[in-house]
């Protein structure tokens, strides 16, 4: 499939476009020009197409309306013909991995060799012009009419992966890692006591001396002392630590949509307290008091995998919340406050009558069109 048909829903290959001097689409020759980002010539150059094929390869410059048509006539054989299709698929390459590439000629007869990898190119692409597709390879450009779409489709697919680069969100920043992990570092060698690692030293003999003295500080625990066993004990392969971080951005992304939610619940029954004429004069003061506590409050979450290193035993135990040895240490003054009655507000759709209607004149002369057959009494 195409990137263009990536984004768009199929249709049909647009209708042949003419070419033929003064009746080409004006449209489609500032949409490529548009798609190359380069700016028109005003007037044609002197010397015409002469000038443009003295010009080097890949240094294509200003180009014109005039000047692209002279491009797709002069097709193949022309090495600026060349040049802007390899500045247009070298554009598409770096946007998307593409596995067949094209390379501007030197002259006519490095044509053929164009053409074959330019064949590859729009198989990879699933390029829906038959014209571009089918038929012999070194015929397929013969007509200015083939030049012109070719560069249509390539300009298309170059506008589309466009599209798709900008709407991809961004990926994480190469030094985000490092900076966390030389921050868990310093945090470590604070904790042990241990001066702070200098950034040129090298990280087996960081950790190596990191463990002699955490084991140093765990002999010095008295005997039987279970509070500072790990939960995790197990080795893990580097697939296995993959998957947790994404247990574990998956479990921050639903940590932070339920907070997300909780703090706007939160502003909307703050909100509510403000429509009695009461409350509004202390508005002010709320807002006051509020404030600093939206400011402190962060959406993100901060955990990370060395919390799960960080666990202990104690933090598998499961105490049932309805036993009475725990509700004895939970238990407060608040639990017995019940909710008052209050009135009912009702709303409730079974309750709400049909509205009224609204009284109009009778109109004049209506229902005076209908006659009413008498069905005949018998008489006695």
């Amino acid at each position: 499939m195409s990137i263009l048909a990536s984004i768009a829903p199929p249709s049909p290959p647009p209708k042949p476009i003419g070419v033929q001097r003064g009746g080409a689409r004006a449209w489609l020759i500032w949409a490529l020009l548009e798609t190359l980002n380069l700016e028109p010539e005003p007037e044609l150059e002197p010397g015409g197409a002469r000038a443009m094929e003295r010009r080097a390869a890949g240094s294509l410059g200003p180009l014109s309306e005039e000047n692209f048509l002279c491009l797709a006539e002069a097709g193949v054989q022309s090495p600026e013909f060349t040049a802007l299709c390899a500045q247009l698929v070298a554009e598409l390459r770096a946007l998307c991995p593409l596995e067949e590439d094209v390379s501007p000629t030197s002259g006519p007869e490095d044509a053929e060799t164009f053409q074959i990898e330019l064949s590859g190119l729009l198989q990879e692409l699933h390029c829906p012009y038959t014209a571009l597709t089918t038929g012999d390879v070194t015929a397929r450009l013969g007509s200015a009419h083939s030049c012109l779409q070719l560069l249509y489709f390539l300009s298309s697919e170059l506008q589309a992966a466009r599209l798709l680069s900008w709407k991809r969100p961004p990926s994480p920043r190469q030094g985000a890692g490092a900076n966390a992990a030389r921050r868990e570092l310093r945090l470590i060698s604070q904790a042990l006591g241990r001066p702070e690692p200098a950034p040129t030293c090298p990280i087996p003999q960081l950790l190596e001396d990191i463990k002699s003295k955490v084991a140093e500080a765990l002999s010095a625990l008295p005997a039987g002392h279970q509070e500072m066993a790990p939960l995790l004990r197990a080795p893990l392969t580097a697939r296995q630590w993959e998957a947790l971080e994404g247990i574990r951005q998956a479990l921050c992304a639903e940590y932070e949509c339920r907070k997300r939610m909780m703090m706007t619940r939160f502003s909307v029954t703050l909100q509510s307290f403000h429509w009695s004429e009461r409350a509004k004069a202390q508005s002010a003061a709320l807002l006051a008091a509020v404030s600093p506590l939206r400011q402190a409050e962060s959406v993100a979450s901060g955990v990370t995998l060395a919390r799960l290193l960080a666990a202990r035993e104690d933090a598998s135990r499961i105490v049932s919340t309805s036993s009475g040895r725990c509700r004895h240490r939970t238990s407060c003054a608040i639990n017995k406050v019940l909710m008052g009655g209050v009135p009912d507000r009702g709303g409730r759709p079974k309750e709400i009558e049909p509205p009224m209607p609204t009284w109009e004149k009778r109109r004049e002369g209506g229902g005076g069109q209908q006659r009413w057959g008498r069905r005949g009494k018998k008489k006695k």
